[in-house]
């Protein structure tokens, strides 16, 4: 693209980036624009540091580069100083730049189903059909703790019987520090050529379908079945992106293609953010639905008909969400 064409074709947009800047600046900064226009004014900021970019990569004249940093420099500081600024990039974040960034990953996020669904379908079977398998991924401790937390007779299923007597808002603060934990491990470890990742996933595969397995050969389909339906949704789609992000990392040590193996990562690093921190809230939400409603005194019906919503929810969000807007897939 020349100059003259590349100018034509974005002129009105610096324009309207700086008539932007003029009311942010009206009055030191006191004036804020409208909420269109905070909606508006991150996306086009963006789009101006990428034509500033390519303008100096293909060698345009001076003073058009000039025009553009100068606008850049301007720009910046009032981005960050909008008071609010952030509850608008984060609710951008949610409703586009996530889900986006989960497929345009997609290749990785199948990769990571793959390794965490089949160990878990496997060895889900192996343990209905065989008894003392789950032997071979839990000791006799945990097996018997959580045969307690699925029993019927247990008051709140899932929770072991050491915790069963905690409150819903005690047992939230325990699923985020668990879920969240599982989740930067598994994300973590993609930088140890994205075998640390593959074994996480692979291990807790194995471990959730052995559970599955075998209190659902103890007929403790009404307790384990509800409770795990609703937030299983959010949590194990999380635990699979984050998957995804650790493979990402991975794929960057491993085959950096012509850039050095810390020039590879740098530029995996922002994408493979942009899914452990969406992943991070699905797992802040799985908590909440665990400890709020899972465990909760309801018909097996109803834990369904609800958990069947999270889980149309979740591949429609993943799916369909922020494909309207410029530059979606």
């Amino acid at each position: 693209m020349r100059q003259q064409q590349f100018e034509a074709d974005n002129q009105p947009l610096w324009d309207e980036i700086a008539q932007m800047m003029d009311d942010l600046q009206r009055t030191r900064g006191k004036r804020r624009l409208s909420r269109a226009q905070q909606l508006r004014f991150p996306a086009r900021y963006r789009q101006l540091c990428s034509h500033y970019a390519l303008a100096r990569s293909r060698g345009f004249s001076p003073t058009l580069i000039e025009q553009l940093h100068g606008l850049v420099l301007r720009g910046h500081p009032l981005l960050y100083r909008q008071r609010g600024g952030w509850r608008w990039r984060l609710l951008h974040f949610i409703l586009g730049g996530f889900p986006r960034a989960v497929r345009r990953n997609r290749v990785y996020f199948a990769l990571s189903l793959l390794c965490f669904l089949l160990p878990a379908l496997l060895m889900g079977s192996g343990c209905y059909l065989q008894e003392d398998l789950i032997y071979t991924v839990m000791d006799e401790y945990m097996v018997a703790e959580m045969e307690s937390a699925y029993d019927p007779a247990n008051n709140h299923p899932g929770r072991s019987s050491e915790r069963s007597s905690e409150s819903d808002f005690t047992m939230f603060g325990y699923y985020i520090l668990n879920n969240i934990g599982i989740g930067f491990r598994t994300f973590a470890t993609g930088i140890l050529l994205g075998v640390g990742t593959l074994f996480i996933l692979l291990f807790n595969g194995l471990v959730i379908g052995a559970v599955a397995g075998h209190v659902s050969r103890l007929g403790y389909h009404e307790t384990f079945w509800p409770f795990v339906s609703g937030h299983g949704s959010l949590e194990l789609t999380a635990i699979v992106i984050c998957g995804a992000a650790g493979l990402l990392l991975g794929q960057a040590v491993v085959a950096p293609g012509q850039r050095s193996r810390v020039q590879a990562l740098r530029e995996h690093a922002g994408e493979a953010l942009q899914l452990v921190m969406g992943a991070a809230l699905m797992l802040l939400a799985a908590a909440f639905v665990e400890a709020f409603w899972s465990s909760g005194a309801l018909q097996p019906t109803a834990k369904y008909i609800v958990a069947a919503l999270l889980w149309s929810g979740v591949i429609l969000y993943l799916s369909l969400m922020g494909r309207g807007s410029r530059g979606s897939r």
